[in-house]
């Protein structure tokens, strides 16, 4: 057994697998439409608070985890998306913050947790997440990463007019500058990864917008609604592959075993 193979089995986080990125933009573009869901049918000062709890509790069960269980994983990140585009929203709608604004104090926000948490552990690499307090940095990075990738693609497409397609289109674009500057490059694995990371905020969202919102707004018109409730099978699917993968991978002698 390899000491990396023995980290990323100690992790209580994922590997970066090519169904992990898949996953992690639907969840993106399932909290972004389900955001505006609750926030167009029901009363925001309910319905936040009442998100706010239910990430909480998830977080609880992620914490108490022994080990990465992907249901409570990406219950947790679905959470984290919901909560983290509306944290964005109410800055904009409720507190009237500008999204250039808005996109800059997130960014900052993620940085300052990157840097403490680098300074406190040496490390910010996913593979080293098996302490209590990594993975509250984590979960404290991830959340950061959803309010800058709500606001951010807010603010090209609205701001910057390019309209939700043309932001989709923009971060599909960007994010592949990561990958090829990881697999041609050499890029540091650990940017490479928190640097794509960030992107499937708007990535996700600006496609499920586009989705979702009116023509007259440049969309295909289905609803916010029908676009989470899509979102949602298709990220079941996900996990429940993700979960036969970890189980199958479980079974196998430790000498046999190898990330699927």
């Amino acid at each position: 057994m390899t000491s990396f193979a023995a980290a990323v089995r100690a992790s209580k986080v994922p590997e970066a697998t090519v169904l992990f990125w898949v996953t992690k933009v639907l969840t993106t573009g399932m909290g972004e439409t389900t955001s505006d869901f609750f926030a167009v049918n029901f009363d925001p000062v309910v319905v936040i608070p009442l998100t706010g709890l239910a990430l909480a509790a998830a977080l609880v069960l992620q914490f108490r985890a022994k080990r990465y269980s992907p249901w409570i994983y990406w219950l947790t990140a679905l959470l984290v998306s919901v909560f983290g585009t509306m944290a964005a929203d109410v800055a904009h709608v409720g507190l009237g913050v500008p999204y250039l604004v808005s996109t800059a104090v997130f960014a900052v926000v993620l940085a300052a947790v990157f840097v403490v948490w680098r300074r406190v552990e040496g490390t910010l690499s996913i593979h080293s997440i098996s302490t209590r307090r990594r993975e509250a940095f984590y979960w404290a990075a991830v959340l950061a990463t959803f309010a800058l990738g709500t606001a951010a693609g807010d603010l090209t497409a609205t701001v910057f007019d390019l309209g939700y397609l043309g932001s989709g289109i923009l971060f599909a674009v960007v994010i592949a500058v990561p990958a090829v500057a990881y697999v041609r490059f050499a890029m540091n694995p650990v940017l490479a990864f928190w640097f794509a990371y960030v992107l499937t905020r708007p990535l996700g969202a600006s496609f499920a917008d586009w989705m979702a919102v009116p023509a007259d707004r440049g969309g295909l018109g289905f609803g916010t609604g029908p676009v989470s409730l899509g979102a949602l099978v298709l990220i079941v699917a996900c996990v429940a592959t993700l979960a036969a993968r970890l189980r199958s991978r479980r079974a196998l002698p430790p000498a046999a075993r190898v990330l699927l």
